[in-house]
């Protein structure tokens, strides 16, 4: 089967769909990258605060087992914190790299040198100027409606105003979860689609099975966008990323109460017992605003071949819209 939908992306990267997996820390291991490229698309494996170098050359042989390309995604605090985990990245031979939540320039250069493309998520036309700065390969317009860390720009908006101000391939994310959705997109000028949540019920992600069927339950109208798990935790993110989380008796009690949450052991404790025992009404489950339209538990294969067939279907529709 040849490409089944064409963009400057599928080309670059000798994809069938336009569809990019979402480097999720925590969700996205090798696995969940080899079934997204295996349906066409590039899979990505995300790449933790608490991940190692062994553990990423072993998540890296699911899909080079499977001989298909696929990519990994790093988050700029932790690469500041931690530079060994760029080198175990490029020893692992990706053909992409995303570099987010932070100035991707110092590690454009190394990951170039070893012939790997670099893509950067932005979530204002600010991070656009340092991506272009940077010399980032592909920009990701990332929408607030996007599940786990993100900005608070819609991605509609975000998108064209990216698309209107650079030259480079540009992916949409942020609440895209079928078909339609995904040739929304691309009619409005993207390359493609990066997507989370909707990887988020798939058998070969690493959440718990707990998750997935809490994700499956989840309405969209029940997410919020928070810092509250991260200031429990006392992990250093930024804080103009806050995540998108289901909505849940810690976010009930500790959203909007950030200042005292800072300095209440309790809660931290709380969190990270919670976290330990899979205990979802006290600890995270990230989740984007399409999270109601997961209701399936099946392989990331399937989703990224559905989201393909649907999006050619709605291609095919469109030019009737011309009468």
């Amino acid at each position: 089967m040849g490409p089944m939908i064409k963009t400057a992306l599928t080309r670059w990267f000798d994809l069938d769909v336009p569809v990019f997996g979402a480097p999720m820390a925590g969700v996205a291991g090798g696995e969940l990258a080899r079934a997204v490229s295996l349906g066409g698309g590039l899979g990505m494996i995300g790449v933790g605060g608490d991940a190692t170098p062994e553990w990423i050359a072993g998540e890296a042989r699911a899909p080079a087992a499977a001989d298909v390309s696929y990519g990994i995604g790093l988050i700029t605090w932790v690469l500041e914190r931690r530079p060994e985990l760029l080198a175990a990245v490029i020893a692992a031979e990706p053909v992409l790299v995303s570099v987010a939540f932070g100035d991707p320039g110092p590690f454009v250069g190394p990951l170039h040198d070893a012939g790997i493309a670099v893509a950067t998520a932005v979530n204002s036309l600010a991070d656009l100027d340092r991506a272009h700065a940077a010399g980032a390969d592909v920009i990701v317009a990332q929408g607030t409606e996007a599940g786990g860390h993100t900005g608070q720009r819609a991605t509609l908006p975000l998108l064209q105003e990216v698309l209107a101000a650079t030259d480079r391939p540009v992916l949409a994310a942020g609440g895209i979860a079928t078909g339609a959705g995904l040739a929304a997109v691309l009619v409005a000028g993207a390359a493609g689609a990066w997507i989370g949540t909707p990887l988020l019920s798939c058998t070969e992600a690493t959440n718990s099975v707990a998750a997935r069927e809490r994700i499956r339950g989840a309405s969209g109208d029940r997410t919020v966008l928070t810092s509250a798990f991260d200031i429990a935790q006392g992990l250093p993110w930024p804080s103009r990323w806050p995540g998108r989380a289901l909505v849940n008796d810690f976010t009930e009690l500790w959203h909007g109460r950030e200042d005292e949450l800072r300095g209440d052991t309790n809660a931290a404790a709380l969190v990270r017992r919670a976290r330990a025992e899979g205990d979802l009404d006290n600890s995270p489950v990230y989740a984007g605003e399409s999270v109601g339209l997961v209701t399936a538990e099946e392989s990331a294969t399937d989703v990224v071949r559905r989201l393909a067939a649907d999006a050619r279907k709605a291609l095919e529709r469109a030019p009737r819209l011309l009468g």
